[in-house]
């Protein structure tokens, strides 16, 4: 989950600490301004968006180019462009830079050549949490547009907003070669955020303190993804193994059970406080790995309460007692390794976590599998040796 997990927070259309690099006056940028923003829109854009009053067009990003014209009765027109193969392309607007809370544009044209845009709110840091059809941008009546002409994507619409309001506008730019799928985004290639004036025509940089909020958030979430990981993806599975495999080796089993799963229970605490911080910042929707590992949670503080109620051997509870913690310890593992595998889907953490989780289970089965196999062996040895008989011997 390490490079990978940021696909959590950086799905679609988050904000970077960016300084784009804004083309001047000279005569090389004005050749360059004139050729990118140089197309005739009357030739493959429907009204309004064909035939912009005192249009103003300024390469932004790579090959993003943002056309706008604004009338003064507060209608804002944007036509966005940028290359396309295939996939999608977004435009946002931001209150802080940030994703979270924000509503974007986003346009593509499907494998069978069919044109979509819509608006999605940005309520959170995975796809099913990207709202198609919602979103609080002020959009007129005039239906959003999107073409391709060429080898270049256009999106337009319109929104009403006074200038006065967007004069240091945040905007998230983003675009995906991956199409959306049933309208739920995928993740993307790149990302960029930017501060355009729309009253001057000026570009500047987002702040840092974004970035560094989403690093912190970064941070956050791989600190809960080991600590679950190494808690009940590792310590309390070899918990598990040494009690049912080391019972020969009374009272070291029980000792070595004991330290081991009051260790990974701590961390296994850890990694839930480390998730509800998680939750409370970004409100990840996740109901069925939150709900999986407040059951996990349940279950393991329930072990560690039955240690105290531990009857002695020769108990005739001591049996229930038995069945009780040895399934309940099970139940707990089973759904402690199925929660994380759901949070890697959840993060979209990448093929690393997926085969670094599928290592360790693989040879905790293994080893489990072998030792099984070595019990059963000497089981059936013990069984088959007779007891030793002492012979009497005559004189």
């Amino acid at each position: 989950m390490e490079v990978n997990l940021r696909l959590i927070i950086l799905t679609v259309l988050t904000s970077a600490c960016w300084k784009p690099v804004v083309l001047g006056a000279d005569d090389s940028s004005n050749d360059i301004n004139s050729a990118l923003c140089g197309v005739d829109l009357r030739l493959f854009l429907p009204l309004p968006y064909n035939s912009l009053p005192n249009i103003i067009c300024k390469p932004i990003w790579n090959a993003f180019i943002l056309r706008y014209s604004r009338t003064e009765d507060n209608v804002l027109t944007i036509v966005l462009s940028a290359s396309y193969t295939t996939g999608w392309v977004g435009m946002g607007l931001s209150k802080d830079g940030m994703m979270l809370n924000s509503s974007a544009m986003v346009g593509w044209i499907t494998e069978n050549g069919l044109a979509r845009i819509k608006q999605y709110y940005l309520a959170g840091f995975t796809p099913s949490q990207m709202k198609p059809d919602k979103g609080e941008l002020p959009l007129t009546s005039v239906p959003p547009f999107v073409t391709i002409y060429g080898a270049t994507i256009y999106l337009a619409f319109q929104l009403n907003a006074p200038i006065s309001s967007l004069t240091s506008q945040a905007i998230l730019l983003a675009y995906s070669t991956r199409y959306p799928n049933h309208n739920r985004l995928t993740p993307h290639n790149d990302k960029t955020a930017i501060l355009f004036d729309f009253a001057a025509g000026n570009v500047g940089s987002v702040s840092c303190s974004g970035t560094r909020e989403a690093n912190d958030i970064f941070g956050t979430i791989r600190t809960h993804g080991i600590l679950g990981l190494l808690g009940w993806g590792v310590i309390l599975p070899v918990g598990a193994i040494v009690a049912r495999h080391l019972k020969h080796r009374d009272p070291l089993w029980y000792e070595l059970h004991v330290a081991i799963q009051f260790v990974g229970f701590i961390i296994g605490i850890a990694a839930v406080a480390v998730g509800r911080s998680v939750y409370d910042r970004i409100h990840a929707n996740s109901p069925t790995h939150r709900g999986i590992g407040i059951f996990v949670l349940v279950l393991s503080i329930l072990q560690v309460s039955a240690l105290f109620l531990r009857p002695d051997k020769d108990s005739k509870n001591r049996r229930i007692w038995n069945l009780y913690h040895q399934w309940f310890g099970r139940i707990a593992l089973f759904f402690g390794a199925l929660n994380i595998v759901l949070g890697i889907q959840y993060a979209n953490a990448g093929n690393e976590w997926k085969l670094g989780y599928g290592f360790v289970l693989s040879i905790i089965l293994l080893a489990c599998v072998v030792l099984e196999a070595l019990l059963k062996l000497r089981k059936a040895k013990e069984t088959q040796s007779p007891p030793d008989l002492q012979m009497n011997s005559f004189s």
